[in-house]
């Protein structure tokens, strides 16, 4: 009996499963989400395609997930009641958060409300000093009391994070303790299990939305699990993490906030696993669902991470220039960038006369206005089937139908009119500005970090990547695209690819040249211990581990740290020595300068621990293509408009399998179950051994 594994993606807008066998057998299905319950979609789509397999649910041997759960928490305001316990003369910190601004122009923006207002948070008598002494002893009685009046309040999940935890927590931990003891109905979040790290508002504010979201989480993940046993699967569920990792479910539980990119950065690794197959080191990654769209970048070969991340924000990021607009969080992430533009990107005419393309989406209830689901506002997808770049009858090989008469009445109605353009004209406008909305994410992840974007190439997936990456690349100066197959499932994908992954950090605030290399060893060697023993309480076999060490390294006249791998191989004594050059190696390519005479120092030191099953490379080959998709059937075509200067063509219209290694020029359309390919005038296509579709 063969095993299986599924790989579930829940979106706003579509939620993607894939089910892949041992034989390298692969089965895809994707479905609309269900918005309010997203676990039943992933639940649904899963049992249907085990039903169309013929697989049993006793089969299934893992259950791999990207969910929006966390993220929807929060952009939406639906966590949990609140509350924080800190030291006392603390409590504004979440008020006075970080003097930034994500447009220092706009003199109607403000800050965004705490996640546990200024009444919900409350102070306790204790204190440590910078080094970890306790200066005043904790009043326990107090906190107590203070636990029992936040109850009152209503708070249903507490955050407690007290000054200088990170380096002494000994006063939390007696907290915790009473808590545990005293009221185990409270969710509780302490900053020295979360986050033990320096800064105080940082850590604040991670351990206050980890509370937040924590038994909205804890509900999604019991739901699930419950939803799966009446399937008869009794498969382990793991979840994927920002960093690109899995934790399992009991993780997830404890600490939901390392899931809030967990889609996105499934499609990371999955892009990743493609460029080493291609031999490539240096790619862009653009994933546009029905929602959003992310982007992200991999450079020589490694796919880049972050220490911080905001969300919540018009622009989620972790770059450096783009801050203030949400919640900040200290967290281990792929680095990303995300925006509100995707195919259910609600379009409208703003008071100014201008169009606007999203952040507000249709998502999958009404959805689009061609979905005929009850939306009566134009979208992003609307507008590309006026443009004849869709099916003018169907999407997802024909169980979804389309109602085009609809769509061009509303877009005439709503867009066109009140712009005093021409119906095409309006609908390409909608394209070229959703196009302009995503070279922002594009250029935050490349521009903004220093990378020349011209020598990247642009990998493009989700269901609606494909349809805009030719144009947005053209605009880019980027001048090869890489369509890979199932490329609207791809971080589904992506799942199959991801290790299971803990980490440990320490806060330590040396200088670099008063550390020996055996202080260094210690210190990552007192991280493994504690990694290993949570893994070891998950099952996990430590002898398939491997452990990376790294450090948070900064010059001394520096605010701010960036991340850099420990050296390979033994030491030779030059540890400390190989991490300086690897830090000012970093900082050349980050800031375009080193500066070797200024001393460095060590701020924090890391160990992320990754255990991987045997398992595959991610490998959708020809022969698996063959198996999902067929060439298409006789010669068709259809109009498409490519705005002024081309106009409408006569554009023909093919699948994948029809596509050789020989380019072919553009216009081209190619169509696939799961998304459409947009091959503008200006661009060639052809279809490489792997079966990944290549524009340039």
């Amino acid at each position: 009996m063969s095993n299986f594994r599924v790989g579930g993606d829940v979106g706003g807008t579509f939620t993607d499963v894939v089910l892949a066998g041992e034989d390298g057998s692969l089965a895809v299905k994707k479905v609309l989400s269900t918005p309010g319950h997203f676990e039943r979609a992933m639940v649904d789509g899963m049992a249907e395609l085990l039903r169309e397999q013929g697989v049993g649910p006793d089969q299934v041997v893992e259950v791999l997930h990207g969910t929006t759960a966390a993220t929807n928490a929060v952009l939406q305001r639906l966590g949990a009641v609140t509350g924080l316990i800190t030291t006392k003369g603390f409590r504004d910190v979440l008020e006075m958060r970080r003097l930034r601004m994500p447009n220092i122009y706009d003199i109607f923006w403000d800050k965004p409300a705490p996640l546990a207002p200024r009444n919900l948070c409350r102070e306790v008598t204790e204190r440590l000093n910078g080094k970890g002494q306790v200066l005043t002893e904790l009043d326990l009685d107090e906190a107590r009391s203070v636990v029992r009046s936040l109850l009152e309040e209503g708070v249903t999940s507490l955050a407690v994070c007290l000054l200088h935890s990170y380096i002494n927590p000994v006063h939390e931990q007696g907290i915790a303790e009473m808590i545990r003891r005293e009221f185990p109905e409270l969710y509780l979040s302490v900053s020295s299990e979360v986050l033990p790290e320096i800064r105080e508002y940082e850590r604040t504010s991670t351990v206050v939305t980890n509370a937040y979201i924590m038994p909205v989480m804890a509900s999604y993940l019991r739901s699930m699990t419950d939803e799966l046993a009446r399937m008869g699967v009794r498969a382990p569920l793991l979840i994927v993490k920002s960093s690109g990792g899995m934790m399992t479910s009991r993780m997830a539980v404890q600490a939901p906030i390392h899931s809030l990119e967990s889609g996105p950065a499934a499609g990371v690794r999955a892009s990743l696993a493609l460029a080493r197959r291609l031999g490539i080191k240096d790619v862009v990654t653009l994933d546009m669902g029905g929602t959003t769209a992310k982007g992200s970048l991999i450079e020589n070969g490694e796919a880049h991470r972050a220490s911080e991340y905001e969300v919540g924000a018009p622009i989620s990021t972790s770059s450096r220039l783009l801050k203030g607009g949400g919640y900040l969080l200290r967290i281990r992430a792929i680095d990303l960038a995300e925006v509100g533009a995707g195919g259910g990107s609600i379009v409208a005419i703003d008071s100014g006369g201008s169009l606007q393309v999203g952040p507000r989406s249709a998502g999958a209830v009404p959805g689009p206005v061609c979905y005929d689901g009850g939306g009566d506002q134009p979208t992003v997808t609307d507008a590309n089937l006026v443009l004849g770049y869709l099916n003018q009858e169907y999407l997802l090989g024909g169980s979804l139908k389309v109602n085009r008469e609809k769509a061009h009445r509303i877009m005439e109605e709503t867009v066109a009119k009140p712009l005093g353009l021409p119906l095409l004209e309006a609908a390409y406008a909608v394209h070229m500005v959703s196009n302009a909305t995503m070279a922002r994410i594009i250029r935050a992840v490349t521009t903004e970090r220093g990378r020349d974007i011209r020598n990247f190439d642009l990998i493009a997936f989700g269901g609606n990547g494909p349809v805009h990456a030719a144009e947005m690349a053209r605009s880019l100066g980027i001048r090869r695209v890489i369509i890979p197959p199932v490329p609207g499932l791809f971080s589904a994908l992506g799942l199959l690819e991801s290790p299971l992954e803990q980490e440990g950090v320490q806060t330590i605030m040396r200088p670099t040249a008063s550390l020996t290399d055996a202080d260094l060893e210690r210190l990552w060697a007192g991280l493994e211990q504690r990694v290993s023993a949570a893994l070891r309480e998950e099952g996990v076999d430590l002898d398939k581990v491997e452990y990376s060490p790294m450090a948070d390294m900064r010059s001394i006249d520096q605010a701010h740290e960036l991340t850099v791998p420990a050296p390979v191989g033994p030491s030779n004594g030059q540890r400390t020595k190989a991490l300086e050059e690897a830090f000012w190696q970093e900082h050349l390519r980050s800031f375009g300068h080193r500066s070797d005479q200024d001393p460095t120092e060590i701020v924090n030191v890391r160990l992320v621990a990754r255990y991987t099953t045997a398992r595959d490379d991610l490998d959708v080959s020809v022969d698996s293509l063959r198996a999902l998709y067929r060439p298409s059937q006789g010669k068709t075509a259809r109009l498409a408009y490519f705005g002024r200067e081309s106009g409408s063509v006569e554009t023909p219209v093919v699948a994948r399998l029809d596509l050789s290694e020989r380019a072919t020029p553009g216009p081209l359309i190619i169509e696939e179950y799961d998304t459409t390919v947009v091959v503008p005038p200006g661009f060639s296509v052809r279809r490489d051994p792997l079966g990944n579709i290549l524009l340039e």
